[in-house]
């Protein structure tokens, strides 16, 4: 795969968040996409769920906003195989607790995200983050 495939996206998803524009990030995902979060121990799994994770944690986070990146290969979770893959570094608030993380994108040929892990400090930010998503999944329908 071409670095400017996954570079393209990348910048689109960024594009998206800094919009809070859900719609622009469906094409950015695969229909398997598995994505790891700090405050769940198995993924959340398939296109629909992530994307209504999404739309619970576009209204969840306050001040959000990407404050650095990086590019290269990395390990895949599941099947341990190395992708192209880019890590995100943001800043966020939370029911008034500063968040600190990392957003780490696996990619497929194709450039789509296929993977995507979240990283976040500390504690009592993940603790603060964990209680809020769950209850907009809740609110959802989806948890």
């Amino acid at each position: 795969m071409k670095v400017v495939a996954f570079m393209d996206t990348v910048d689109r998803f960024r594009a998206a968040v800094d919009a809070r524009d859900l719609a622009a990030l469906d094409d950015l995902f695969t229909e398997g996409i598995r994505l790891y979060s700090p405050v769940k121990f198995t993924p959340f799994e398939g296109k629909e769920m992530v994307m209504g994770l999404f739309g619970v944690l576009l209204r969840t986070f306050e001040d959000f906003r990407y404050v650095g990146e990086y590019s290269g290969a990395a390990q895949t979770s599941a099947e341990g195989v190395t992708l192209p893959s880019a890590v995100l570094v943001f800043r966020a608030t939370v029911g008034g607790k500063e968040i600190h993380g990392i957003d780490l994108l696996h990619f497929d040929e194709d450039g789509r995200i296929t993977e995507f892990t979240v990283m976040v400090r500390p504690r009592s930010a993940v603790e603060t983050l964990g209680e809020a998503v769950l209850k907009g999944l809740v609110a959802e329908g989806l948890a």
